[in-house]
């Protein structure tokens, strides 16, 4: 088979796709220091002050603190942040515009774009579940299902998130600034630095609502293997819940070209 014809077949667009936006993202020295760097820093460099955090007396333990801090901010940093800058750089160059007059769907050119960031996410999450476990001892996952199934919700979340983040700014610069407030509430409110156990009861409920909460503690639950069955299913169902609500939202209001 030629390679004018693979590139015709959707595998090979999106392929294709993917690799020139991995060119791009390597030029892009800013977004890929942040992708690659940062969430394998501030895990270890927020778990000294964790230790003073009495989370024993909340039942959760230090090293399944620190992992899902880990995973939260490779979601946040290597997936959601980046892929923020990288959906506004396209749309403000015309890069999406002249995409969609060719044979790419809408839905083949955001996957494509997206898929370094999530390849980078992906492997940022197994190095430092690794790392973590290793380091602090925490043990292999009791229901690792549970674990894979919390990552896979979170990376296509992140993903229409960011698409979602970039309707509300007008440039690159502008869309980092958008993006702040979900990178915040997220770190302080889905188990990324502050567990949930530890919240008031009130906080707490209203904490579980948040997009990544779910996921994050799918992703916990499976390390521990104390998430009940019903406490599953409403992770579930509302991780589903907030990526059909973000997809429908990107579909009904992403922005393809510049706001003139």
């Amino acid at each position: 088979m030629s390679t004018a014809t693979m590139t015709t077949t959707p595998a090979g667009r999106l392929w294709a796709l993917a690799r020139a936006e991995l060119t791009l993202l390597g030029r892009s020295k800013g977004v890929l220091f942040t992708a690659l760097f940062v969430p394998l820093v501030l895990p270890f460099s927020i778990s000294s002050s964790m230790k003073n955090a009495n989370l024993e007396k909340s039942g959760v333990s230090l090293g399944a603190t620190v992992l899902t801090s880990a995973i939260c901010f490779s979601l946040l940093f290597a997936v959601y942040s980046a892929l923020v800058s990288v959906f506004a750089a396209r749309r403000e160059e015309l890069v999406l515009k002249r995409l969609r007059t060719g044979e790419l769907r809408d839905a083949e050119i955001l996957a494509g774009a997206a898929l370094p960031s999530v390849a980078i996410g992906l492997a940022q999450t197994v190095v430092l579940a690794v790392a973590v476990t290793t380091v602090m001892d925490v043990g292999a996952p009791e229901a690792p299902q549970l674990a894979v199934l919390g990552v896979l919700l979170a990376l296509p979340l992140c993903v229409a998130l960011a698409a979602l983040t970039t309707v509300f700014s007008r440039s690159v610069e502008s869309a980092q600034v958008a993006a702040m407030p979900l990178l915040l509430v997220t770190m302080l409110g889905s188990g990324g630095i502050v567990p949930l156990e530890v919240m008031p009861d009130v906080l707490a409920k209203v904490c579980e609502l948040l997009p990544l909460t779910s996921a994050l503690t799918l992703v916990r639950g499976g390390w521990s293997g104390d998430l009940s069955g019903a406490d599953t299913i409403r992770a579930l169902l509302v991780a589903v819940a907030w990526l059909v609500l973000a997809v429908f939202a990107v579909r009904r209001w992403f922005r393809w070209e510049p706001r003139r």
